[in-house]
């Protein structure tokens, strides 16, 4: 999956012309915050986890960092991110362009309560070059998350 693949599923929702592309890098949040032209918080960072024998993503402001506290009496488990080389294979992004849209199947999307703060944030679109300006709402439904969790400090 790549940013192809989620233009083509945020195209069925109209949502295609919004996608940003960049000739920079907008891999980590304060290169995208600097590609887009806000403040890092905006945004929407997804970050992906394993627990057990599922796939977590959770997008969450770009100024938090996961609680662990919370993250284990949300799932039950402790806190451990993908490794590096196993991101691409288990959620159809590469790292730098993990985002909430066009997933792998039987991935499950949550958004963190972090992003509630804002009118709009910026996900990316499975690039490291790419985002998509979004309010909460849209990015609540186009995501498909399974709903809101606080797991960030």
């Amino acid at each position: 999956m790549s940013i192809e693949t989620v233009k083509s599923y945020l195209k069925q929702h109209g949502f295609e012309k919004n996608i940003l592309e960049f000739s920079e890098s907008s891999a980590t949040v304060e290169l995208a915050a600097q590609a887009v032209g806000c403040e890092p918080a905006r945004i929407a960072k997804t970050l992906s986890f394993l627990a057990d024998n599922r796939v977590i993503l959770i997008a969450a402001a770009g100024d938090t960092k996961i609680d662990n506290a919370k993250y284990k009496a949300q799932f039950h488990t402790k806190a451990k991110m993908i490794p590096f080389s196993q991101v691409e294979e288990l959620t159809g992004h590469a790292p730098g362009g993990v985002c909430p849209f066009a997933v792998r199947e039987g991935t499950e999307v949550y958004l963190d309560v972090s992003l509630k703060r804002f009118d709009t944030v910026f996900p990316a679109c499975g690039s490291s070059n790419s985002a998509v300006e979004m309010t909460i709402e849209e990015l609540e439904k186009y995501s498909c998350c399974i709903g809101w969790v606080d797991v960030c400090k």
